[in-house]
């Protein structure tokens, strides 16, 4: 694999395997771009003019879906999530060099103006243009770690971000810099190859570097170049970065947004501001736009780290699962796992474990059988009709904590605080047939399936 990969190799990719659609006419980013991206699960979109941003072009909805986020990282869509978790084990520390192309235009002082990057508005009711494609790459003053993470930030004038700072990583690094009451410092890199995005999406342990991460999914290592404040890096092959600083207690009203659920019941609130203080790029950049909402670019970022750090976490359930796949379901908040079930009752320590793991997202988990597709919505539907009986097979633990942006619970501590949160409840459904410790029950379960299917092709008929 050739070294530094990047947004244009990755436009490459989707172009050549007839996943990106050329949008040739100028789209207005505000009145026309969200629905365009919106309206579009299967292909990427590449906007070649873009209304009252003249010389600019722009990307989104890359990936579109889960299969092209296999497509990014060269592997089968079932050999996807497996594949992540080979690659995640095996760190690969980033390079510093010099120079790279995200330094080719700087932008300093009273050029600093980031109203003029063609963001889109993602859904009617946000609360104005955000960046929704940064990531932010910030230090841990006492360990001197790396963190590298999403955030929405809204654009609220030339060289003022709102940004929403969920309770994980960089709020335990941001509570830090407050403590010192000092200002803490960010870089904020806008476009690059997909396995970048996943790796900010992944949640590990608070030492994980998630720029070697990164070089990980890449199977390369990820070369960096020097931000001009603080002891800071950027990837060097980026298309934008903006270097600046989350000021200390402050907090203005940010939101609402569209956001990975599709509500809009989100954060919003009083949160943290960015002031920029410097913008890099290259000279011709492509921006990058990801629009939110169930299964969209946004969502299918989360969905392929979360579903492999949690296929990790599972296997050890009961010291040993005949662990197949994972993968989040539709909303973020679902997920369903697929086993070869040894013991009665294995499924429902699986299905304890999925729920209670680093991640704060699943609420609703399913176990189902590896005769059945975890990645075909209506096969897992078939599963839960016809091998579920309610009384027996689904449970629920009340009054835990959940996703803070989760609307079916109860705010607890409101947004801008550190410990933001919500409770609510848990379900897990046991999807199985009878273990194989059981012939005789699981044999009533056995799939139908007519003679020499999969062996017969209708074409030779024809």
């Amino acid at each position: 694999m050739a070294r530094n990969l990047n947004m244009r190799d990755w436009i490459r990719t989707l172009d050549e395997a007839g996943e990106l659609v050329r949008v040739k006419k100028p789209v207005d980013p505000v009145e026309s771009m969200g629905a365009l991206l919106y309206g579009s699960r299967e292909r990427a979109l590449f906007f070649e003019k873009i209304d009252g941003f003249p010389n600019w072009t722009a990307l989104g909805q890359a990936p579109a879906n889960v299969r092209q986020a296999a497509l990014a990282l060269g592997v089968p869509l079932n050999d996807l999530i497996p594949e992540f978790s080979r690659r995640a084990k095996k760190l690969i520390k980033p390079v510093i060099v010099n120079d790279g192309p995200v330094r080719e235009v700087i932008l300093e002082g009273d050029q600093v103006d980031v109203t003029k990057l063609p963001t889109h508005k993602c859904g009617e009711k946000d609360g104005g243009r955000f960046i929704s494609s940064g990531l932010v790459v910030s230090r841990d003053p006492d360990t001197g770690i790396r963190n590298l993470s999403f955030h929405r930030m809204q654009i609220k004038d030339k060289r003022k971000l709102g940004i929403l700072i969920y309770p994980r990583h960089l709020s335990l690094i941001y509570r830090k810099y407050e403590e010192r009451n000092e200002p803490m410092p960010v870089t904020i890199m806008i476009g690059h190859h997909p396995a970048i995005y996943m790796a900010a999406a992944y949640t590990g342990d608070l030492e994980l570097d998630e720029l070697e991460l990164a070089g990980a999914l890449l199977q390369e290592p990820l070369e960096l170049v020097k931000a001009s404040h603080a002891d800071l890096e950027v990837p060097a092959h980026a298309e934008i970065n903006l270097e600046g600083y989350v000021l200390p207690h402050i907090r203005e009203p940010e939101g609402p947004f569209s956001e990975f659920q599709d509500y809009y019941v989100a954060g919003m609130g009083n949160n943290p501001v960015v002031h920029i203080d410097r913008i890099t790029m290259r000279k011709d950049a492509i921006y990058y736009n990801i629009q939110n909402g169930s299964e969209m670019g946004g969502c299918v970022y989360h969905k392929v780290p979360m579903s492999a750090a949690i296929y990790d976490r599972l296997k050890s359930v009961g010291g040993f699962v005949d662990l197949k796949n994972v993968m989040i379901m539709p909303g973020i908040f679902g997920i369903v796992i697929q086993i070869g079930q040894r013991f009665r009752g294995e499924a429902k320590n699986v299905l304890l474990g999925a729920l209670s793991t680093q991640y704060q997202h699943p609420k609703v988990a399913i176990v189902v059988d590896e005769d059945v597709d975890i990645n075909n919505p209506t096969d897992i539907l078939w599963a839960l009709n016809t091998r579920v009986d309610p009384v027996n097979d689904v449970f629920m633990i009340p009054n835990a904590r959940i996703h803070a942006m989760d609307p079916t619970g109860v705010e607890v501590v409101p947004p801008g605080s550190t410990i933001w949160n919500r409770v609510g409840s848990k379900m897990g459904i046991d999807a199985t047939k009878p273990s194989i410790a059981e012939p005789k029950e699981r044999e009533v379960y056995e799939r139908i399936k007519p003679p020499n299917f999969g062996n017969i092709r209708l074409e030779d008929f024809l």
